[in-house]
């Protein structure tokens, strides 16, 4: 159930805000994904981020297919009166009203975007289990002892062209116990498929330059058949598949994900429940 414990006006507020942003960066083509689900920040990532608790959120995600920001336009996007709309465009005051209310609201907010392919904002707001009580810290399952294990004789292919995000990636594929090989560009994902041919899943970003996941996990089946595939994204599940950048049913991880969130999603690709 997704509930939490907010203004509602406040709460409409900031998605209009955000739609808004998302209908103008489109320049009137392209589609617009509104978004609910519930979402778990663990410990590691509210380390990164000391402003966010970990705990249960309530996660409101608006995505867009337009022309994208680049890193020093997120950087910026919530301060007040900053804006890349033109003179009577926009006052540059919609995010950071956005940004305070989240904030207000015990929650946290987060932008992913890449030049060309969109942007997803993402809202957090603390989950409400009832009267006087928000949902706290859990652990997912497995995470006790990390019952889902893997086994070095498992080789992993992780392909991120992003150096942080993919160091990131193969630290919880070893700490898992899986073999990881890695790549910072399809080519380079390519060339390690044909000289490896003991690699048991492909574990890609989406969007990357010049050949982005999708195309390579098309020229890698057609190179092995019989290869696993998981995407993941920082961009919303349904903006992808919207977008037409996926298709439904594939295996898909969303960007931040936990240690044990990557555990069980491979565990359930291999069609194994691998334990120490």
């Amino acid at each position: 159930m997704l509930v939490t414990h907010v203004d509602p006006n406040q709460l409409e507020s900031a998605i209009l805000n955000l739609a808004v942003n998302a209908r103008d960066a489109m320049n009137d083509e392209g589609k617009v994904t509104i978004e609910t689900s519930n979402a778990y920040i663990d410990d590691n990532y509210a380390r990164e981020h000391v402003e966010v608790k970990e705990g249960q959120y309530v996660l409101v995600a608006v995505s867009d297919s337009g022309t994208g920001m680049p890193p020093e336009t997120i950087a910026k996007a919530f301060e007040p009166f900053f804006t890349t709309k033109g003179p009577g465009k926009g006052t540059g005051l919609g995010l950071s009203q956005v940004f305070g209310f989240v904030k207000q609201s015990g929650g946290h907010i987060k932008i992913y975007s890449e030049i060309g392919q969109g942007t997803t904002v993402k809202i957090y707001l603390p989950r409400f289990v009832g009267e006087g009580e928000v949902a706290g810290p859990r652990r997912e399952p497995g995470a006790a002892g990390m019952a889902f294990r893997g086994s070095p004789e498992t080789l992993i292919l992780v392909v991120e062209d992003e150096d942080r995000m993919r160091s990131i990636a193969v630290a919880m594929f070893q700490d898992l116990g899986y073999s990881v090989l890695a790549a910072g560009s399809a080519v380079e994902a390519l060339a390690l498929i044909n000289a490896n041919p003991q690699i048991n899943l492909l574990f890609t970003d989406i969007v990357m330059p010049d050949m982005n996941g999708r195309a390579l996990a098309e020229e890698a089946l057609r190179r092995r058949p019989d290869l696993n595939i998981v995407f993941t994204t920082g961009f919303s599940r349904n903006a992808v598949i919207h977008n037409g950048v996926l298709d439904r049913g594939v295996n898909f991880l969303p960007k931040p994900f936990s240690i044990e969130q990557l555990a069980q999603k491979i565990s359930a690709v291999l069609g194994v429940m691998e334990t120490t």
